[in-house]
C-alpha cells in the first residue's frame, strides 16, 4: 500500500516545510512508512520540528509508539493521544483529532542540503485503525536561543 504525501506551503514565513501523508482508509499498516524529504538552506537558524498525527475516535489506544528515522538516526517515540479518563488530547476539527509531537526544539542543522525522514508506527497491531494522516512541520525558531 502506498501512503500519499501532500506538501503545503504557508503564508507564515517561519514555516519552512509542511507535509502530510494520508493513510488510505484510515488503517496504518505496520509495513507502510510515511516519508518526508526536506531541504535545509540555513544552518545558522534554529528549527523546531513537529510531527503530527491525525486520527479519529476509532483509534483504540491512549498512546502511540513511532519509529522515526531522520538521516540514519533512529528514535523511538511514545506520546499520549488521550488522558487517563479517555478524553482525546490535541485539536479537534470535523471529526478528526490532530496531535502535535515536538521532535526537536531549536535544532541546528550542521549541513545544508536535502534530508530524509521516515515514520513507522511501533504498535503491536499490524493494521492500526483510526489513523488518517502523519505530518511533518519544520519552523524557524526566532526566539533568540543559541
Amino acid at each position: 500500500m502506498v501512503i500519499a504525501c501532500l506538501a503545503f506551503t504557508s503564508c507564515q514565513n517561519d514555516i519552512v516545510y509542511s507535509q502530510f501523508c494520508s493513510i488510505p482508509s484510515g488503517e496504518w499498516s505496520i509495513d507502510d512508512q510515511a516519508s518526508f524529504d526536506y531541504t535545509v538552506a540555513d544552518t545558522t537558524a534554529g528549527y523546531d520540528m513537529l510531527l503530527y498525527v491525525r486520527h479519529t475516535e476509532r483509534y483504540p489506544y491512549q498512546n502511540m509508539w513511532l519509529f522515526v528515522t531522520n538521516n540514519n538516526r533512529v528514535d523511538t517515540i511514545e506520546f499520549y493521544l488521550a488522558d487517563d479518563r479517555g478524553q482525546w488530547l490535541g485539536d479537534k476539527h470535523h471529526g478528526f483529532i490532530e496531535m502535535p509531537v515536538l521532535l526537536e526544539d531549536h535544532y541546528h542543522f550542521t549541513d545544508t542540503g536535502t534530508y530524509h525522514m521516515t515514520v513507522l508506527h511501533g504498535m503491536r497491531d499490524s493494521l492500526l485503525r483510526g489513523v488518517t494522516d502523519v505530518g511533518l512541520e519544520i519552523r524557524k525558531n526566532n526566539d533568540g536561543k543559541k
